[in-house]
């Protein structure tokens, strides 16, 4: 097993697309702290690039390749932009974990029957690790893809592991691009992606404004809820879906959007964003409707939006809604440490999916590890 008090740093790129998450933190068999983190931001033309990526296009094998290297040299500058803020040297680091930036994700719930499911993410590990020097643990979704699972979402052993409760029925929802709960009650684990949480209100804000994200969502808190709109959102068919499940910004983008929006003509850019983040709020409630919850607490980007979690604390009350920040592990950082933590359940030999979760086959060792220098 590994020595209590090991060092990882925990990389995470979300839907967004933003900036690369890095942390710092120090693990052990029933220790965790985080000592430090850095956002290293994605330069923007390397930004859009990933996003054209992201849709079906020419040329897709050489961009692939070439942005595979250059997004992978980034994550390696936020790891060693994180340590020489943190002034631990990279030789003290056992392993860097890194999720790398999703292009596609295909798991057995998207795609038709008799398709092959597959989820691809890219950020070279080889890159991270011969620049940085350290043993890179990466590529932990398509493991559970080829034991039958979604690949997604992973997190929630994570969860377990840092916020369980045997006295409280726990959820844990992280609201990034894709919003996911994680439900922690009597001892069990359990979760799936309940919809979108971020990627639509991000997608629509720059859309309209020129802004990556709608700080604190003020500008959707200043319009109307289009109900006849919100419910034709409700209705897209993911949502009706059992778990276990995943989804991403292939069944949830503007394109879509817009073929709905084809008969809401008359919304205006701002009615749409409030809309958006009633739509993010109520499938977040639905999902948890059954679960007879003492507490809710939120992480992700999303805890930073004040309108977001005033509508859903709306439709979970009177269950308690909080951040994780109450239990110890500031929101904004709890997903990138979740990948260092899965780094080290890899090198421990550990598996680090919860088949209840993706509905793999059984418990697997996620990842492939890429030696340091």
């Amino acid at each position: 097993m590994t020595v209590s008090g090991d060092l990882f740093v925990g990389l995470m790129s979300g839907t967004s697309m933003d900036a690369v998450d890095a942390v710092v933190v120090r693990l052990g068999e029933s220790r965790f702290e985080l000592l430090d983190c850095h956002e290293q931001p994605i330069p923007v033309t390397l930004r859009d690039r990933i996003h054209e990526l992201s849709h079906p296009g020419a040329d897709e094998v050489t961009r692939l390749g070439a942005l595979d290297r250059e997004l992978g040299a980034c994550f390696a500058e936020a790891t060693s932009t994180l340590l020489l803020k943190a002034g631990i040297p990279a030789e003290q680091v056992k392993a860097v974990g890194s999720h790398g930036q999703t292009v596609r994700h295909h798991p057995p719930t998207a795609i038709e029957s008799g398709a092959t499911a597959f989820t691809l993410q890219i950020g070279d590990p080889n890159t991270i690790a011969e620049l940085t020097g350290i043993t890179t643990v990466a590529d932990f979704r398509r493991r559970d893809i080829a034991a039958g699972g979604e690949g997604a979402p992973l997190v929630p052993a994570f969860h377990d592991f840092l916020f369980a409760d045997a006295a409280r029925r726990r959820a844990v929802v992280n609201i990034g691009g894709i919003a996911n709960v994680s439900l922690l009650v009597d001892g069990e684990v359990s979760g799936f992606d309940t919809g979108p949480g971020n990627t639509l209100l991000d997608q629509w804000v720059y859309r309209h404004r020129g802004e990556h994200y709608d700080p604190l969502g003020a500008w959707g808190a200043e319009g109307e809820v289009d109900a006849p709109l919100l419910e034709a959102l409700t209705q897209h068919p993911y949502l009706a879906l059992p778990p276990p499940k995943s989804t991403g910004k292939e069944s949830f983008n503007l394109r879509w959007l817009d073929g709905v929006l084809a008969n809401y003509s008359e919304a205006s850019p701002q009615d749409v964003q409030a809309t958006l983040a009633e739509f993010t709020a109520a499938s977040i409630a639905e999902g948890l409707a059954d679960c007879e919850l003492d507490e809710v607490f939120v992480c992700g980007g999303g805890a930073s939006n004040t309108d977001l979690m005033r509508r859903l604390y709306q439709r979970l009350s009177p269950i308690a809604l909080g951040t994780t920040a109450e239990l110890g592990c500031d929101p904004a950082w709890v997903e990138a440490a979740a990948f260092a933590w899965l780094a080290w359940r890899t090198l421990d030999g550990l598996p680090g999916n919860v088949p209840a979760v993706t509905g793999a086959g059984g418990p697997r060792v996620l990842g492939a590890i890429y030696p340091g220098g």
